[in-house]
């Protein structure tokens, strides 16, 4: 274990790192449509900026595991930092979209394989008894950063130009990496397990085509019922099933899947992807409503739902601290009975309802949200042994893009279907007033099946105990 100086030094290293390279998860959003003028493509296309960025994050996830038993701390940070930087410059200096796509993607490379470096190095920097605390700050990171991305975008776009939101990036990347230079010590051992080139094949297509078809399908008008989609997430559940008993028959697996005999580990993993489920889909399904019946802009919607997702990464720390004290069942049982009433209130929205009443319940969500996904991952990953902190981090990240995708394109159907079943009944000419009320019937139809996942979360919580690290 590294000195309480060093520590520090460490920490700041991967916050600043962090903070960057998650920023751009959602900082370029805003941008997309002037992007579509800029560089006269269309919606589909420029999508791949955020889509392409979401599934170049899921495939290299799974390859963490290795990576991090193959090069030291410093060298994999240094690495994927300076890959982030140099995508960030690519991305800035783009003179057609196939460009500012590379760079994207490149920028993609550094995220992906950044975040499980850092969390495998927490756990083994800090005992179990205060982990809670490090992951709610660095927590405080992961979810204040994407929370203030769309508003600091629209700024910049405004004010400087969508370049700007590559070129005000890159100072602080090369900063990182400098004061990673100077501060960053290495932790844990190498071990330099055999690489087994078909799991990663495997992993590849698997994770790959999961996000790819989700993803898809919430785009896709046709949704799950496109023969395409449903062919790309056969083969890719194949891939997924094939890579898992491969896996299992390895003596030194790609990605230990037998972390899922731990059960706090299991049904942590289980609670956390639903939580992100939830949040990734109102995320997107909430400025839609608010954008379409309730007839706000672009920005007062983002603006509407900023509280909630600020106060989400502020509390991060605090339900760290308060998870150490107190362990994970007497904050997940209550935050998971507040998030059951929320998807109530949602699955109820109409447009008169007052806006004031809106904001105040997108708050109790994201700090129902906030009380939910740390404790439930911390928790996870205290339940394993120092051997498989590579691999439960590795699995629990990997899991964040696919439950995003799939949050996103199950709610988007779901609302879809619901709008169309309700414009079908219609023998009027359809109006603006009738368009709306087919709306609001597809979200609440969306959000009654969000309530079924929360209740379904509500009973995870009841069986999880607070986990004991075996090797401390």
């Amino acid at each position: 274990m590294t000195s309480k100086l060093n520590t520090r030094a460490i920490m700041i290293t991967f916050m600043i790192g962090a903070f960057f390279a998650i920023l751009n998860e959602t900082l370029l959003n805003i941008a997309l449509t002037e992007l579509m003028d800029v560089f006269a493509v269309d919606a589909p296309t420029v999508q791949w900026l955020a889509t392409g960025f979401m599934l170049v994050m899921g495939v290299l996830m799974p390859i963490s595991a290795l990576l991090i038993q193959w090069f030291t701390t410093r060298q994999m940070f240094i690495g994927v930092m300076t890959i982030f930087l140099i995508g960030t410059t690519i991305a800035a200096s783009a003179i057609n979209f196939p460009m500012l796509l590379a760079g994207r993607m490149t920028q993609a490379v550094g995220t992906g394989l950044l975040i499980p470096v850092i969390m495998n190095a927490l756990l083994l920097m800090y005992r179990p008894d205060i982990r809670g605390k490090i992951m709610g700050t660095f927590g405080l990171v992961i979810m204040f950063a994407p929370a203030i991305g769309p508003t600091l975008s629209g700024i910049i776009v405004d004010m400087l130009g969508w370049r700007w939101l590559f070129i005000t990036v890159i100072p602080f990347a090369a900063f990182s990496i400098l004061f990673a230079i100077k501060y960053l010590e290495n932790v844990g051992e190498i071990t330099r397990p055999k690489v087994d080139i078909p799991s990663i094949i495997l992993s590849s297509i698997g994770i790959g085509g999961i996000v790819y078809g989700f993803s898809s399908a919430g785009e896709n008008p046709a949704g799950f019922t496109s023969v395409k989609i449903l062919m790309i997430i056969a083969i890719s559940l194949l891939s997924l099933l094939l890579f898992v008993l491969r896996q299992l028959k390895l003596e030194e697996p790609l990605l230990d899947v037998r972390v899922f005999r731990y059960k706090n580990y299991t049904l942590g993993v289980a609670l956390f992807v639903i939580v992100i489920m939830a949040m990734f889909a109102s995320e997107i399904v909430m400025p839609m409503y608010l954008q379409g019946p309730l007839g706000f802009s672009a920005k007062l919607a983002g603006l509407v739902l900023l509280p909630g997702a600020i106060l989400n990464g502020l509390m991060s720390p605090v339900m760290g601290t308060l998870f150490d004290k107190f362990g994970p069942r007497k904050l997940m049982i209550p935050a998971t009975f507040l998030l059951i009433g929320v998807m109530v209130f949602f699955s109820n929205i109409h447009p008169g309802i007052p806006i004031w009443s809106f904001i105040l319940v997108y708050i109790v969500l994201m700090l129902s949200i906030s009380a939910i996904m740390m404790p439930a991952n911390t928790n996870a990953l205290n339940e394993l042994p120092k051997k498989l902190y590579p691999h439960g981090t590795a699995i629990a990240n990997t899991l964040q893009p696919i439950s995003g995708a799939l949050g996103v394109s199950i709610f988007v159907s779901i609302m879809s279907q619901g709008q169309d079943s309700y414009l079908a009944k219609q023998t009027k000419p359809i109006t603006e007033k009738i368009a709306n009320e087919a709306m609001t019937q597809g979200i609440h139809d969306a959000y009654w099946f969000a309530l079924a996942l929360c209740i379904g979360a509500f009973f995870i919580t009841l069986f999880i105990k607070r986990a004991i690290a075996p090797d401390f």
